[in-house]
């Protein structure tokens, strides 16, 4: 089974839909290399207008998968670093698609799956969804997706999500700004085309100068700032506490920080 579905409608509407339901839409290295490949292959299309990002299943995505996350614990920190920085492509590749990008959030979105999310232009989800920047609880932090979380909810916001690690609500996201508006599960597949209708109503060269503009006044990433971040979760994932929190994940018990009930 394909773990990206890939389509291109006659409007100009490319679509890249997550495809792993049975893991909950979580992602490796092999589907960031897919993803990465994918969002290239339309950001070079003459005939893309606009992106659609969405999953099939119950799950957005989970974030990062657990076998892949199990591997990178026992790798080098060269090794880590060459990971994170492949994730940092598929962030920055996607906040910097030259066309509108537009995220359909039907159910959850933990960790890296929260930065995808955040580097789309527009956000709508189902007010099932549910979100959380999880990492913290394995020792680590949402370094890679850092500069789009923060552009996106502002960090005062951030400052509690990332400390906390705790689970939100779909309104909460809005609230927040992570996602622009919330609806049914019934009416998302509707919303979606409302919202592409209304982009594509507009001139598609006055769309491409709107994000550039955007992206110009308000840069969510810079070569510095993506060096710090890389360099950051390659030195957590191979820390100490990085180490000793992945391990109580993956064994079900209780990190070593936290206090024996």
């Amino acid at each position: 089974m394909a773990t990206l579905l890939t389509s291109l409608d006659t409007r100009g509407v490319a679509t890249i839909c997550l495809n792993r339901p049975e893991v909950h839409n979580a992602f490796d290295d092999a589907v960031i290399g897919e993803l990465n490949a994918a969002i290239a292959q339309y950001g070079k299309h003459p005939g893309v207008r606009l992106l659609v990002l969405a999953a099939t299943g119950k799950s957005f995505s989970a974030g990062a998968d657990l076998g892949w996350m199990k591997r990178m614990a026992t790798y080098s920190r060269e090794d880590n670093l060459a990971d994170a920085k492949e994730l940092e492509r598929l962030m920055r590749s996607l906040y910097d698609f030259p066309k509108p990008t537009l995220a359909v959030v039907q159910g959850a979105a933990y960790g890296g799956a929260v930065g995808l999310v955040s580097c789309c232009d527009i956000a709508i989800a189902s007010e099932n969804a549910s979100f959380s920047l999880s990492e913290a609880k394995l020792g680590l932090a949402p370094a890679v997706i850092s500069p789009f979380v923060i552009a996106a909810i502002g960090a005062r916001q951030a400052s509690r999500y990332f400390m906390t690690a705790e689970r939100f609500s779909a309104s909460t996201a809005r609230e927040l700004g992570l996602v622009h508006e919330v609806v049914t599960s019934e009416a998302l597949a509707e919303t979606q085309e409302k919202m592409l209708d209304t982009l594509l109503a507009n001139g598609p060269v006055a769309l491409m100068a709107c994000k550039a503009l955007l992206r110009r006044v308000a840069a969510a990433t810079t070569p510095e700032v993506a060096a710090y971040t890389t360099e950051l979760i390659a030195s957590l994932r191979t820390s100490q506490e990085g180490q000793e929190g992945l391990a109580a994940f993956f064994e079900k018990r209780q990190p070593a920080w936290q206090k024996k009930n």
